[in-house]
């Protein structure tokens, strides 16, 4: 079969640098060290997104908001896809309500749906937020039964989004998927960041009441692979320990300190089925009924005027795939007092970035906690406890991420050769906000706390990976 494979440059002019000639650096000097910027590859895949009808609508899926006007999500057995879900595209538009930065080379599979007649359709570029779109090269003549995939070059130093137009009354496209490939930050934000912003009214709000634990079928399975502790109990949490209290949420497994009145830390597993985004935010901050009755119950108001976040430890964004996941982060055993800045700073930028290696392709398995006592919030001065002296504000807030290829047997595909990424942060307010510069080892983080992170592995892999400090890219 012939099938058209597209490269299509923008209005700007390239240039074509000519080949350097080779230069000998003399053995006295050392050759500068270049920073070569980061490269990104981000695919929107449609599986999360849903819309059943034709009817022109915003939908929010992984990379962002997009239009889909005489569209819609295909899953049926005459829709071309390479998961269970693609677009479906009759004449109308599929167009991204955001901008993507660093852009080098779109990639687009599309095909025919089931046995229309050949037509070609349009690629449309707007490089002023969405205000006008200009077509990119020539109609693409569609003969494809089968998924292709075309590739784009793009050459625009700006924020540029895309538009794909289909005028042809008679036939449909499939669209599956779009992939981004660029350098440096893509701009692109998967999820709502885990924020508790605004003025705290006058008077302390009422507290909400507490809940218990609602579990839907999109919990993640108990042992396993995709389980929340698959790769271990970091401090051999059980339910016998008031400060080491194993809870098994369902959409994350945590070590509650009763004392303290935060988690010790809270371990959970990310993949594109859990960012599905079914539930928008929630924001029902709980207490959480299910505690043994002699522990104290933080509410939902135990951090009002502390000048300190309601910190998530498993993210909001993370769990999206149902009410009752989105609802199980705002429960108040999952939180910590985190200072403003550090809350919406790095680590807001790290949980986006996880979500990103999610829609890149990847799973990841994340172990988050904090130790030490003592902060500082809004107030400028140290804290070391809240709510009374009911809830401890911890000194540091630590995060370990395994990021593995999507596939089975998660557990053994670990190996020395995989990523492991660990951050630790002062939890102050005047913290610099790019999370690649608190990166540490797996290690450090285990002399801090006494913890065995990643202990569900084989020690002669725990013995490479929790060595390694990664680069950040």
């Amino acid at each position: 079969m012939k099938t058209k494979h597209l490269l299509i440059y923008s209005s700007l002019v390239i240039l074509t640098l000519a080949g350097c000639s080779k230069n000998t650096i003399p053995e006295a000097i050392e050759a500068p060290i270049v920073n070569v910027p980061a490269t990104y590859k981000i695919t929107e895949d449609f599986e999360n997104g849903t819309k059943g009808a034709y009817l022109a609508a915003n939908i929010s899926i992984a990379t962002g908001t997009w239009n889909l006007d005489n569209a819609l999500i295909g899953n049926t057995p005459e829709d071309l896809k390479s998961g269970m879900k693609s677009a479906r595209l009759k004449a109308g538009t599929l167009t991204m309500n955001f901008d993507v930065s660093g852009l080098k080379t779109l990639y687009i599979s599309h095909g025919k749906f089931n046995k229309d007649k050949d037509f070609s359709w349009q690629l449309l570029m707007s490089e002023d937020g969405g205000t006008t779109f200009n077509q990119l090269g020539k109609d693409i003549e569609e003969i494809n039964t089968k998924l292709v995939t075309d590739s784009f070059k793009i050459d625009v130093k700006g924020k540029v989004r895309f538009q794909i137009k289909n005028k042809n009354t008679a036939s449909r496209i499939n669209i599956d998927d779009i992939v981004f490939k660029g350098i440096g930050e893509s701009g692109i934000i998967v999820g709502t960041p885990d924020t508790d912003p605004g003025e705290e009214p006058a008077t302390p709000p009422a507290a909400a009441p507490s809940r218990g634990l609602v579990v839907d079928a999109d919990a993640q399975p108990l042992t396993g692979d995709d389980s929340n502790a698959l790769f271990g109990n970091p401090s051999a949490a059980n339910g016998l320990s008031a400060d080491n209290f194993l809870l098994d949420m369902r959409y994350y497994v945590q070590s509650y300190s009763s004392s303290r009145g935060i988690p010790n830390w809270v371990s959970w597993h990310l993949d594109p089925k859990t960012i599905t985004k079914v539930s928008d935010r929630l924001d029902n901050f709980a207490g959480f009924s299910g505690l043994p009755a002699d522990y104290y119950q933080v509410s939902s108001n135990s951090y009002y005027n502390s000048g300190f976040d309601r910190g998530h430890n498993c993210p909001s964004a993370d769990r999206t795939s149902s009410t009752a996941a989105n609802g199980a982060t705002f429960l108040m055993t999952n939180m910590i007092p985190q200072a403003p800045n550090n809350n919406q700073g790095p680590w807001a930028k790290f949980e986006e970035y996880l979500r990103l290696q999610v829609v890149s392709g990847n799973e990841v398995y994340i172990i988050m906690g904090s130790y030490g006592i003592g902060g500082i919030g809004k107030s400028a001065t140290v804290s070391t406890t809240i709510d009374n002296g009911k809830v401890t504000v911890p000194a540091n807030v630590w995060k370990v991420a395994v990021i593995i290829p999507n596939g089975e047997g998660d557990a053994n595909r670990v190996n020395t050769s995989t990523r492991v990424i660990a951050l630790n942060t002062p939890n102050i307010n005047t913290i610099d906000p790019d999370w690649k510069k608190h990166i540490v080892t797996v290690r450090d983080i285990e002399k801090a706390t006494g913890y065995n992170l990643l202990s569900g592995l084989p020690q002669q892999v725990q013995d490479v990976i929790e060595m390694k400090k990664d680069a950040g890219n």
